[in-house]
């Protein structure tokens, strides 16, 4: 990999940020990028987990099969974003599958040869540890939510989560928010334009745009009263 470009995208990754250059490039030494179609995968719900992955560029899809049947999408990630790392730190296999939403490019990691790293860089431990404590309780707010909540309630707080990670404008289509939210496309697509009728946001073809953030924070947190 060339040298400048895979530090750098080492350097946007959170845990990577205590590490300078000369530790960067020790990392860069074990780094195998991939790079991906759209709808390839790169690893199924209960294989054998040997590798964690960097988005560097794109977006990537990570899926759970429901009791039902139903694929329920967990998260999205986009470059910068670690992902695969619980399994591998577990010693357990993969409890979801990922494969890329559009065209993307990964740096990947094998378990071995990172922890060998880590044991010169235990401070990325550390941020390891930080980051896969967030990831389950982000996991058991999703939880919590798809069992109790009402449908307005979750999408609101999906739009809600996507936005503080990407901005204000949100790049989903209305069917993987559905997917997300544990709801209908149709459900989703009916809320969404009463949302829009309200002024809360603006829908273009495959994006969302928040516009009123505290109207729709009041329906995250509770039956609507707007």
């Amino acid at each position: 990999m060339g040298n400048s470009v895979s530090i750098n995208i080492l350097r946007q990754s959170g845990i990577f940020k205590v590490l300078d250059d000369n530790e960067l490039r020790d990392l860069e030494k074990i780094a195998r990028e991939r790079r991906l179609v759209a709808g390839e995968a790169i690893f199924w719900e209960g294989e054998d987990a040997d590798r964690f992955y960097i988005v560097a560029q794109g977006k990537i899809k990570v899926t759970k099969l429901a009791s039902t049947g139903k694929e329920i999408i967990l998260s999205f990630f986009g470059p910068g974003e670690i992902f695969g790392e619980a399994a591998v730190f577990e010693g357990k296999p993969y409890p979801a599958s990922a494969r890329s939403a559009s065209a993307a490019r990964l740096i990947g990691f094998h378990k071995d040869e990172f922890l060998d790293f880590l044991q010169q860089h235990p401070q990325v431990a550390l941020r390891i540890v930080a980051l896969l404590s967030g990831r389950l309780r982000e996991a058991q707010s999703r939880l919590r939510d798809l069992a109790g909540e009402r449908v307005e309630q979750r999408l609101a707080r999906m739009l809600l989560m996507l936005s503080a990670r990407l901005g204000s404008a949100i790049p989903f289509t209305r069917q993987e928010l559905s997917e997300m939210s544990g709801t209908t496309t149709e459900t989703t697509i009916r809320i969404l334009s009463q949302w829009r009728e309200r002024g809360l946001i603006r829908s273009t073809r495959g994006k969302i745009v928040i516009l009123d953030e505290a109207k729709l924070r009041l329906l995250a947190e509770g039956p609507p009263q707007i």
